[in-house]
């Protein structure tokens, strides 16, 4: 089996990308590659902050290796809080902060359209591909459900009558934008 590391220290993620993988693959995380380091995600784009994740994390180990970046964004807020999703409300903010934050902005707001957008960066063998997932839905005007992390609790993916935070991780997969990346990224290296 393929072992990948994967470039986080997110744990909510390596549990949602295993689901997501299905077993197919041997995911390590920061701390099981023995690699203590908080990569810095300074760009404005998604696709640069993946790519710097995933190339930091090569260049350590040389090893195979994927990243990923999400951001929540919101139409009527142009695209915020985008690429700063996890520092929405500063930079040691908790996510009730950003929650608070983006809440406050959306007071008035009828048009509550939203989507998540996850980049994922693979490098193998040396070399980059890219695959993007994206869920499309709605902003809640308070939240809902207590499982999940990030903005789960105001999400309401298009689909569902429920906030990802009233979802099982299963339940959550079924619409999950990072599931779609890794449904790429799995079809991708099972033709390697």
């Amino acid at each position: 089996m393929k072992t990948l590391i994967f470039a986080t220290n997110n744990q909510h993620k390596v549990v949602e990308m295993n689901l997501a993988l299905k077993g197919k693959f041997n995911i390590k995380s920061l701390k099981e590659a023995g690699i203590d380091i908080d990569i810095p995600e300074p760009f404005n784009t998604l696709e640069e902050n993946a790519t710097t994740k995933s190339k930091t994390i090569y260049e350590l180990t040389n090893a195979d290796c994927f990243s990923e970046d999400t951001g929540l964004e919101v139409m009527e807020l142009n695209g915020e809080p985008g690429v700063k999703s996890a520092r929405y409300a500063g930079e040691h903010a908790a996510f009730s902060d950003n929650i608070d934050k983006l809440l406050a902005k959306m007071e008035n707001i009828t048009n509550r359209t939203a989507q998540f957008k996850t980049i994922i960066s693979l490098i193998l063998e040396g070399k980059e591909y890219q695959f993007e997932g994206i869920c499309k839905g709605a902003i809640l005007n308070d939240r809902k459900g207590t499982d999940g992390f990030g903005y789960d609790p105001v999400f309401v993916p298009e689909g569902s009558d429920k906030a990802f935070a009233e979802m099982t991780m299963e339940e959550k997969n079924e619409y999950s934008h990072r599931r779609k990346a890794a449904d790429k990224l799995v079809a991708f290296l099972s033709t390697q």
